[in-house]
């Protein structure tokens, strides 16, 4: 292989890794969330991005108490009784430094909103869901994996 060939072929690797981390640097795709009680993968969240908040939606309900097309029975408001299966339940995030943070989430089991912050881990690989009322140290945390 000639010199130049040599250069082109490290500069597409180069740029193809770049494109790789860039992709992995913020919570935009798809997680699978897990329980922070069993363990076990609990549902399917698509993180979207918009005018530099995020959003979070519930694509597939994996593990559920109610069976497999759960309602929100304890939302208040427009949640009130709806699937949770298509519903929006993180919304207003936006990057603070090295994390995420300033919008809500929304625990459909119990119906309760609370603030949450958002902070990547294994290269992008998860992501640390904290949830809390108040202050940031109490709170409860689930780590998500991601699929996409």
């Amino acid at each position: 292989m000639n010199r130049l060939s040599q250069c082109a072929l490290a500069a597409c690797l180069l740029l193809g890794s770049a494109v790789a981390w860039a992709a992995n640097d913020t919570p935009v795709g798809t997680w699978r969330q897990i329980d922070d009680v069993t363990g076990r993968p609990k549902s399917v969240i698509q993180i979207t991005e918009s005018n530099g908040k995020l959003e979070g939606k519930v694509m597939q309900v994996l593990l559920s108490d109610d069976g497999p097309h759960p309602v929100c029975k304890k939302c208040e408001g427009e949640r009130k009784d709806q699937p949770v299966e298509g519903m929006v339940i993180m919304w207003g995030v936006s990057k603070d430094g090295g994390v995420w943070d300033g919008g809500k989430i929304l625990d459909p089991k119990n119906g309760k909103v609370y603030s949450v912050k958002l902070s990547l881990a294994d290269g992008g690989q998860k992501l640390d869901v904290h949830g809390y009322i108040g202050i940031s140290l109490l709170g409860r945390s689930q780590v998500w994996e991601r699929t996409q």
